[in-house]
């Protein structure tokens, strides 16, 4: 039977081998093993079926351990079963693998190879996560490219069966599971013939089963267990032997053929590199270029690393090798050697070779692995004495291990058309891109291959697209250097990347332009006319964002230059391409509806007729140069560090430049000043009711408002508006809202929440959207002269209102997340109330990335340099993570308590009263307690140079020098913890409901003083959208493909059981008044709270700059109840639970159907849309039923939380503190308030 080709990235292809040899399938969501699982999930949920006529069940656990704890259970049942995983989630399941590979239970588990975060996370490719279970007895079975890890996945679950090894098979994470390559499909014939069926009986026949009862998983003593260790040796001996076997026999199948050692070389190579993974891609094509040149050269490509056969190593080595470079794409901190090194040096010296064996590591973290750096190893093994334990790729000027190369060196053939994009996140381009590689590599007999390079950063940021054409297979795994054509699909990057750098004489350079055909030329900056002009390249334009609006498309561009790109290269006819990407249309929307497929068709169809060439003059007439990315004014590590890589240059930096522990400056934002905003908000003055709601809902913090003394304004640009302020507390004062133009992403969130209309005009608001680039010089000489104005002193504000808080400076800034994000207003609103004095554990996700995602960090300082500090430990661990936070807090405040009272005569009786009584309730307090903090600092700096003022120093036990200069010292260190402190842990659903509930509940049950802020998107947004437990029924989901069919989990309610959590559910879109009390109530609130957001997200589906009206929408149909529990109103015999929502005025299905992950489950299966959608209505009243009924119950006395503690009464009998916090925060009552403030 003839194979089928198709094109498809290492992802699918491993999965249609997995789905279809697999029964159980246990998995939890990372990036990027994540779309394995999806392709699974969706064909089950669509009733494909395995081999044997089965749907294989696949399940979402709630983490990874929980996901290989599945996997145990079902082989133990007798099942064939996997799981997909990488990086920190193959670390969870290491326990279980020891059990696994100690029973010896066939399965072949699947890895996207991945680093490990250590100084910081990383979601991208290298071998420390699979190195880092070479230990566990699992085999360990690399793929260097798409067909081979669609090819080995099969054998590797082949093999798994006969030997009773288990297998973990792995590619490179990003490089081979998200590269889309033109591979040949294996039939069910083919993997019928490589499934042994009497070897699937065997794994039933061992099934733990009453009907033949075992007993499994004993504890052995030391008279036994060694032996038993011992048992497992024959299997392991014999297992490279089977792997081989069922490579031979997939060479019969198929013939492609693969070896567990597989040679490429020249015959006589006497230098010879070994390594495994997409990196020896690169060295085939490498060694091939250069055989041809008559250099004796080789790469030996390592497929089976465990169990490592020393036998067929040895066998696979050209007899005349001299050298051997060992190349490990991993890093182990006081090693020998990295793993591949060692084994090889091993392997060697066992078998008497008189071969010299060097290491060095590479690529870790995707970093480039090109043919230039494999010469320069080739160079390094031809030198008398090569270094040994070398970097390349990098330059090392620290401990000088790294290898020069030259970048100029290339191998690709010279008939590869290669093509570049250059995109905005969530524009669609990368998708636009994928269908064009799938249109050429099923329409042409061509080879295609696409890698797309992502910011880890959310929507709006760059994404790079590389796409490579040609009549031979493809090996370069690494970006396009020089290319054929070149995209850019928005006119900012043209004045801030070198967009032409990789262009070739003649070659072609497509722009999308927000202006006329005309005027494209002058507008272009004098460097990119320079190289235009020198390498003769054709240049064309389109105004896609205009094309886009007339068609319906909104930000979506994708289609419409992809049907540029067709009709300018001409790689198949235009009018084939254009039905072509009619039909990938159809495919990619139709689950959208015909609206969206019939707007995508208009769209190519006004494509062409939009299309402009450019004339290109002779000479420049552009005198005008790009831009400057940082000013001079900048700090020196952003001009010399954070520059570059916002360049998109950071792989030139040095080692010496990077910190060694992973510690960043804050306040690195502002000076990024991306400019990817088409639309911005113009404030108009006239319209304005000075509400603050702008400022507060604004996703980026780039709309703000400041009230100022009129005198001021003296100096201010002729452009700079301002209007009288209202409210006698600002009388005489002048009021601004005012647009950072240059960091705005568009996202219209802004309008839609203004309530300031005009009355003549209701379209008109108080702030609307215009064009930005002809308002950008303005608007920046605007923003820079109100960051100039005073601040509001923090002590006059009434930061418990909407309008007090926005007053306040926020010092979380410009995050790169998805314009219109439902989460970061509130970290924003967090950072304006206590962000001088906060300590933030962030569980990785949505907000750990643009939290924390380099080169540039969007939390903020003051003008003291006080801010937020931010650590993001793991996904798992974030409440402990901040538990610990909280811990050390307490102990350094308690220890300087002690330290203030056991020097109160060297520092003076008054100061140390003062600072021991200080509560700290409000800003007031806190700004005292500051002074004399200061104060405290001055005196202990002058006693401990022998100038106390309060008198001489004390004789005491033991010498002042031995003693009191010590507690000098000590008390110095400490002394800012006597200001107090707020500790808050973050994360999203996924987090809380799932990974990380266990620790969110023990920290919830501690009694601290620690509050856990939950951003909940009910879906794991971070990884694609999958379901957690937040994730509502009857929505669509990943791992929900039918829709959700059972409830969400109610968080909330279960904190509430324990009666001393302050708890609050809020949803700014429907109450901003009520979420800034939430956070101010859970601040004051000495003891532990939980406030769960509701946080609209891009993956919801629906136009974002809408996203408050559907936060409305869900409140007020029940799906979203507001509320806060407040047990400070408990001890006052009073009910602790307030629910803040009004009483439901919409269906559930009024609300559903306006959002996609409803709409999705109506168009494909409405039956179950219309069941699950009643049986949500049910649960939702029955929801809102429980809480009114909790919220009516009358609280006569005081609910006791401890032992012996009844009621305040009582407490202040006994001079005890109540343990659950009576405290109020700035400018709150204790309890909070009960009133409702007008939204």
């Amino acid at each position: 039977m003839a194979s089928k080709t198709a094109v498809m990235d290492g992802t699918e292809a491993i999965a249609h081998v997995a789905h279809k040899v697999n029964e159980v399938i246990a998995i939890y969501p990372i990036t990027p093993s994540s779309p394995i699982a999806e392709h699974a999930d969706a064909w089950s949920a669509a009733g494909k079926k395995n081999l044997w006529g089965t749907v294989p069940v696949v399940v979402e656990m709630q983490s990874e351990g929980g996901a290989a704890a599945a996997v145990h259970g079902a082989l133990q049942a007798g099942s064939l079963s996997t799981t997909f995983t990488a990086s920190q989630g193959l670390l969870l399941m290491i326990p279980t693998m020891y059990k696994i590979a100690g029973e010896l239970t066939p399965t072949c588990w699947h890895v996207t190879a991945r680093s490990l975060a250590a100084q910081a996370l990383s979601i991208f490719g290298d071998h420390q996560d699979v190195m880092a279970v070479r230990q566990t007895g699992f085999a360990l079975l690399a793929s260097c490219s798409v067909q081979e890890a669609h090819d080995l996945a099969l054998v590797g679950s082949a093999a798994t069966l006969k030997s009773r090894v288990p297998f973990m098979h792995f590619c490179d994470g990003f490089r081979t599971s998200h590269e889309v390559q033109k591979l040949e499909m294996m039939g069910d014939h083919v993997l019928r013939a490589m499934i042994d069926e009497e070897l699937v009986l065997a794994v039933r026949a061992r099934a733990m089963t009453p009907d033949r009862p075992t007993l499994r998983g004993t504890s052995q003593n030391p008279d036994v267990y060694f032996q038993g260790r011992e048992t497992v040796n024959r299997y392991y001996l014999a297992c490279p032997g089977i792997v081989q076997e069922y490579m031979d026999r997939l060479a019969g199948l198929t013939g492609r053929s693969y070896h567990l050692f597989d040679y490429v070389g020249a015959p006589d190579a006497e230098r010879v590199i070994v390594l495994m993974g997409s990196g020896a891609e690169t060295a085939h094509e490498t060694v091939e270029y250069l055989t041809a040149r008559n250099e004796k050269v080789g790469v030996l490509k390592v497929r089976l690393y465990r169990p490592f056969s020393l036998e067929h190593f040895v066998a696979a080595l050209p007899k005349t090798v001299k050298r051997l470079g060992v190349l490990d794409r991993t890093k182990e901190p006081g090693s020998a050697g990295e793993p591949l090194y060692l084994d090889v040096v091993n392997a060697i010296a066992e078998s008497g070779l008189k071969v010299k064996v060097v290491g060095g590591r590479y690529g870790l973290s995707s970093k480039e692995f090109t043919p230039a750096m494999v010469k320069a190893v080739f160079d390094e093994l031809a030198k008398p004495a090569p270094k040994n334990h070398f970097t390349v790729g990098i330059h090392d000027d620290v401990t000088h291990t790294s290898l020069e190369f030259d970048p100029a060196f290339v191998t690709e053939p010279e008939n590869v058309y290669r093509a570049l994009f250059y995109g905005l996140g969530s524009d669609g381009t990368v998708g636009a891109n994928k269908n064009s590689i799938k249109i050429i590599g099923e329409d042409t007999p061509d080879y295609v291959q696409g890698y797309f390079v992502y910011d880890s950063k959310k929507a709006g940021v760059l994404t790079v697209s590389h796409l490579r054409f040609g009549p031979q297979p493809i090996r370069s795994a690494y970006l396009v250097n020089k290319a054929d054509f070149i995209a850019c699909h928005v006119w900012a990057f043209v004045e801030r990347y070198k967009t032409l750098a990789a262009a070739i004489p003649g070659g072609t350079f497509l722009l999308n332009a927000p202006f006329p055909a005309e005027e494209v030329w002058d507008r272009l900056p004098f460097e990119t006319q320079e190289w235009i002009i020198k390498l003769g390249l054709k240049v064309y334009s389109i105004n896609a964002y205009e094309v886009a609006k007339e068609t319906g498309m909104g930000g979506r561009i994708n289609t419409i230059m992809q049907t540029c790109f067709f009709y300018l290269s001409s790689i198949i006819p235009p009018e084939e391409a254009l039905a072509a990407i009619k039909g990938a249309i159809e495919k990619t929307y139709g689950k959208r509806g015909d609206k969206v497929v019939e707007m995508n068709n208009h769209a190519v169809d006004q494509a062409i007729a939009n299309l402009h060439q450019v004339n290109v003059p002779a000479a420049v007439t552009n005198l005008q140069r790009k831009p400057k990315l940082i000013p001079p004014e900048a700090p020196e590590f952003v001009r010399k560090v954070t520059a570059w890589i916002m360049a998109g240059e950071g792989d030139q930096l040095a080692v010496s430049q990077i910190p060694d522990d992973g510690v960043w400056p804050l306040d690195t934002t502002k000076w990024e000043k991306r400019n990817i905003a088409l639309e911005i908000p113009v404030w108009e003055p006239e319209l304005c009711i000075q509400c603050g709601k702008c400022s507060l809902h604004c996703p980026h913090a780039t709309i703000r408002t400041k009230v100022y003394g009129a005198a001021t304004l003296a100096g201010a640009p002729p452009a700079f508006k301002s209007v009288d302020a209202r409210g006698k507390e600002y009388a005489g004062s002048k009021w601004t809202v005012q647009v950072a133009a240059e960091d705005c992403t568009g996202c219209g969130a802004c309008v839609t929440i203004c309530p300031g209309r005009d009355k003549a005009d209701p379209e008109r608001k108080a702030i609307n959207m215009a064009f930005q680039p002809p308002l950008r010089q303005q608007e920046r000489e605007n923003y820079s002269f109100f960051l100039g104005l005073p601040d509001p002193d923090r002590t006059e504000v009434r930061t418990s209102t909407v309008k007090g808080s926005q007053l306040l400076r926020p010092l979380f800034e410009y995050p790169g997340a998805c314009a219109g994000c439902g989460e970061t207003p509130y970290l924003k609103l967090l950072t304006q109330l206590v962000g001088d004095r906060l300590l933030i554990g962030n569980a990785t996700g949505c907000s750990s990335i643009y939290g924390g995602n380099l080169p540039t960090t969007p939390y903020a300082t003051n003008q003291d340099g006080r801010g937020p500090t931010w650590n993001n430990s793991l996904f798992e661990d974030a409440a402990e993570f901040s538990y610990g936070l909280r811990l050390t807090v307490d102990k350094h405040a308690e220890f300087a308590r002690e330290l203030v009272a056991s020097l109160r005569e060297v520092i003076g009786q008054d100061l140390a009263t003062a600072l021991l009584a200080s509560k700290q309730e409000d800003e007031t307090e806190i700004a005292a307690q500051r002074a004399r903090v200061a104060e405290l600092k001055t005196r202990l700096q002058a006693a401990a140079g022998g100038t106390a003022r309060n008198g001489a120093v004390p004789a005491g036990d033991g010498a002042a020098t031995n003693g009191l200069d010590h507690r000098y010292g000590q008390l110095q260190g400490v002394a800012d913890y006597l200001v107090t402190k707020s500790v808050w842990g973050v994360g999203g659903d996924g987090w809380a409901f799932d990974i990380g509930y266990g620790g969110l509940d023990h920290v919830l049950a501690s009694q601290r003083n620690i509050n856990l802020l939950v951003l909940n998107t009910q879906m794991y947004s971070n990884t694609g959208g999958q379901c957690s437990k937040a994730t509502p029924m009857g929505s669509v989901a990943l791992f929900a493909a039918g829709g959700k069919a059972i409830g969400k989990k109610d968080l909330g309610s279960i904190a509430m059981t324990y009666g001393n959590i302050y708890v609050a559910q809020v949803a700014m879109g429907y109450s901003d008044s009520q979420t800034v009390r939430a956070f101010v109530e859970a601040e004051s609130y000495d003891g532990p709270s939980l406030i769960i957001a509701y946080s609209h997200c891009i993956s919801m589906g629906f136009d974002m700059s809408k996203g408050y009206d559907h936060q409305k929408a869900a409140v007020q149909s029940g799906s979203w109840i507001c509320y806060r529990f407040d047990p400070r109103l408990a001890v006052r015999g009073k009910n602790p639970l307030q629910i803040d929502s009004k009483e439901m005025s919409l269906c559930v299905d009024d609300f559903v159907p306006t959002e996609n992950r409803y709409n999705m489950l109506k168009k494909a299966h409405p039956a179950a849309a219309e069941m699950l959608w009643d049986k949500a209505q049910k649960h939702v009243c029955t929801r809102w039923e429980i809480l009114k009924q909790q919220a009516q119950m009358v609280y006569t006395e005081a609910v006791p939380f401890e032992p012996g503690v009844v009621d305040e009464q009582a407490l202040a009998a006994t001079g005890a503190k109540d343990v659950t916090g009576h405290s109020a925060g700035p400018n709150m009552p204790a309890g909070g308030s009960t009133e409702q403030e007008e939204d």
